[in-house]
């Protein structure tokens, strides 16, 4: 039986966590002499090295506990990576446990293959500075931010048995659809729905400022979370040894929390709004790296957040200082003679589809199930006579839905921003209800329940256009329906849903997913009460 918190588990565990990150900085830096078995050269280091480290050790750490408790309970899990910049995370984490080499064959899991993974990254001709279509695992590219939370909430409606992790930057943080997302957890159903761990990465810098959360005590974040229904657990420090046990008892209760949630849930049919638990983990922004740099404080600073020591292939002064940074990490402990990460190592790792960069939700082709659809000549207005017939496309289209969604209850939803009754849709509420989770007070609500196919109870553009991408990246189908001027509120939500659509379809690994079904209601030439705030034709320009 598995000691899941004894030292040597532990021990196991921060050699994993220094090799994702040895790993994570040979692909900031380096194209050849991967492991350093020979003095480095101008030739091994990339012309422009370019990339980010700032959250690197700290989202390492985070996805190296995660294996833990996936390991300890048997979890179907995987990763949201919301923090702008972080490509390396899941690129690192998949290449150690074997998901990123069955992928792409030729990123073997030894010297050659770590040589060409570390040249690729953020490279002309190969892959992303952030979690994009290319990543193993990836639902959710983070390179505009704000939706970590809305896309894993979107992830595990109608999927009762997954765990979606929700690694939020506390940069991310302080966007308007970010802390609007705090209110998802009114909508997420304990008996026929998934949950969503958010973990708050709190490394205290952006770009070039300090982060607003992070500068707020632990009281002020707890009475914060606690205002808004979660139940936080804390984190912090910066010393490896205390911080994995207390990290590996934080996650322990997290999960075991969401595990209790769900058990009085659905052993008594009890849809209750329930406190889920949110990490906040403190540690430092460009932990393990350099301390300092030219007299100036690198680590838990601003400036860990890119390239923290200027080497570059014709600038090799600083190599040694490079060289050390590397060494620091031992590889000569972490991988064998074949640049393999070692076996006692990796045993500790997920295996399968356990691993979260194989979890079949991220890549749903075998999960989607077709949508029945009745046929739309049975719901058509008969117009044979001109003139005697007054109809409305919305009503008649709501009538259609009807029947789809009474047709499709487990894998069919609508989402939007307090519109629906407002867009003409009312037949749909004869087979469905508004799914809320909140208090209901009856008669002055209408449609409200705790189970239900509509998610239309927060006035959030950001927030249905994120649960509708989460739901159809994890292979589900639905629609966000809005007036047409208020879409553009979202509008480059959309953008960044047809880039990746862009490139995933360039991933011959990747399945086609079902389509994002955006409806244009109240259009410019509509507007008989609302007026000239409510006339912009500009979604149009998709």
């Amino acid at each position: 039986m598995t000691d899941y918190s004894s030292q040597e588990y532990l021990d196991k565990l921060d050699a994993y966590w220094r090799a994702a990150n040895y790993v994570s900085v040979g692909q900031l830096y380096l194209k050849d002499n991967p492991l350093l078995r020979r003095p480095l050269k101008a030739e091994d280091v990339k012309v422009k090295p370019i990339g980010h480290w700032g959250t690197i050790a700290g989202q390492n750490f985070i996805y190296a506990h995660l294996n833990r408790v996936i390991n300890k309970y048997d979890l179907n899990m995987f990763y949201v990576e919301g923090p702008g910049h972080g490509g390396q995370v899941m690129v690192s984490n998949s290449y150690l446990d074997g998901s990123y080499s069955e992928i792409y064959p030729e990123i073997s899991q030894d010297e050659q293959g770590m040589k060409r993974l570390f040249k690729r990254f953020s490279f002309p001709g190969g892959v992303a500075s952030h979690a994009a279509p290319e990543t193993p695992g990836s639902i959710h590219e983070g390179g505009e931010l704000g939706y970590s939370i809305s896309h894993s909430v979107g992830a595990v409606l109608d999927n009762p048995d997954l765990i979606v992790a929700a690694v939020v930057g506390d940069g991310e943080a302080e966007t308007g659809p970010l802390a609007a997302s705090w209110q998802s957890n009114k909508f997420i159903n304990p008996i026929h729905d998934g949950a969503v761990l958010p973990i708050l990465d709190l490394n205290g810098f952006k770009i070039s400022n300090p982060t607003i959360l992070s500068r707020e005590s632990d009281e002020t974040l707890t009475k914060y979370f606690e205002g808004m229904g979660w139940h936080p657990i804390f984190v912090e420090g910066d010393d490896p040894k205390l911080m994995h046990p207390a990290m590996a008892k934080a996650m322990d209760e997290a999960i075991e929390e969401i595990k209790a949630i769900q058990k009085n849930a659905r052993e008594n049919n009890d849809p209750s709004l329930p406190a889920w638990p949110v990490i906040i983990f403190r540690a430092p922004k460009g932990w393990t790296g350099p301390k300092e740099w030219d007299g100036e404080p690198i680590e838990k600073s601003f400036r860990a957040h890119q390239i923290p020591i200027p080497v570059d292939q014709n600038d090799m002064q600083h190599a040694d200082a490079l060289v050390d940074w590397l060494e620091s990490y031992k590889p000569e402990e972490l991988f064998d003679e074949n640049g393999k990460l070692k076996a006692e190592i990796a045993e500790i790792t997920p295996k399968g589809d356990k691993r979260m960069a194989a979890n079949p939700h991220t890549n749903p082709g075998k999960l989607i199930r077709e949508v029945i659809k009745p046929d739309f000549r049975d719901f058509a207005v008969n117009t044979s006579v001109p003139g005697r017939r007054f109809a409305q496309d919305m009503t008649v289209l709501g009538k259609y839905l009807e029947k789809v969604l009474s047709d499709n209850r487990h894998n069919y939803r609508v989402f939007g921003p307090d519109e629906t009754m407002s867009n003409r849709l009312a037949p749909i509420f004869d087979v469905t209800k508004r799914q809320w989770l909140a208090e209901i007070k009856e008669p002055n609500d209408q449609y409200l329940a705790p189970s239900g196919q509509v998610i239309d109870s927060q006035l959030s553009e950001h927030q249905a256009e994120g649960f509708l991408e989460g739901y159809v990246l994890t292979g589900r189908h639905g629609f966000f329906a809005s007036y047409e001027s208020f879409l553009r509120v979202v509008d480059s939500m959309l953008t960044q849903h047809f880039k990746w659509l862009r490139k995933a379809t360039e991933q011959p690994w990747r399945t086609s997913i079902p389509s994002l079904n955006v409806i244009a209601t109240s259009t410019v030439f509509q507007q008989d009460h609302n007026g000239y705030t409510h006339q912009d034709p500009g979604i149009l320009g998709h």
